[in-house]
């Protein structure tokens, strides 16, 4: 390896590394506006506590209906309210289920496509903490128009504080940085059309 390669190499891990910093110290260490009422609640799957936590702010009134993003194909309703087994039975009928989207940008997408039905103008985004910065990335690249409160959960298996000490926090980070630079690259090149 060239010595100019090697520094150039060098360099880019050290801006890669600088931005992971970042990125780490960009996570939500806490809700910053609980309790403004929006239009909609929106989950999106694929973690623990993030259902529980929509239905409870749909109880406690901060919408009026609660849509989840990424559900498996098959599930209904009923179904998923008794995952959470705290949930009332009376949120049946406002909570909607979107079975599109695989990923981030699908529920992005998803979402887009049911406020666009519904007529809606705002809403609170509940994913996990690690996942808010690439969510709203995307959220707000395809929702540009409407108002959205990040409203983050925080797993007890992501250890946000000392992640660099947990091997599996440290993956998680990492994974999640990089997709999130990704997610930027695509809307830095779609703006650029």
């Amino acid at each position: 390896m060239t010595r100019g390669l090697l520094t150039g190499f060098l360099l880019l891990f050290a801006f890669w590394l600088g931005g992971l910093l970042w990125f780490a110290g960009a996570i939500p260490r806490a809700v910053e506006d609980a309790t403004s009422k929006t239009d909609t609640i929106v989950v999106l799957t694929g973690g623990s506590d993030r259902l529980s936590q929509g239905l409870a702010l749909l109880s406690e009134g901060r919408a009026e209906k609660l849509f989840v993003s990424g559900v498996y194909r098959g599930i209904e309703v009923r179904e998923l309210l008794d995952l959470v087994q705290d949930s009332p039975s009376n949120l049946e009928c406002c909570v909607a289920i979107g079975y599109e989207a695989d990923n981030t940008r699908g529920n992005a997408l998803e979402t887009a496509d049911w406020i666009a039905e519904q007529g809606y103008g705002s809403l609170r985004l509940v994913t996990a903490n690690y996942h808010m910065p690439r969510s709203l990335l995307e959220f707000r690249r395809v929702l540009p128009d409407i108002e959205i409160i990040a409203h983050p959960v925080f797993p007890e298996t992501y250890h946000q504080e000392d992640w660099w000490r947990w091997p599996g926090s440290t993956r998680l980070l990492i994974s999640e940085y990089d997709k999130y630079l990704l997610a930027l690259l695509l809307a830095l090149l779609e703006s650029s059309r």
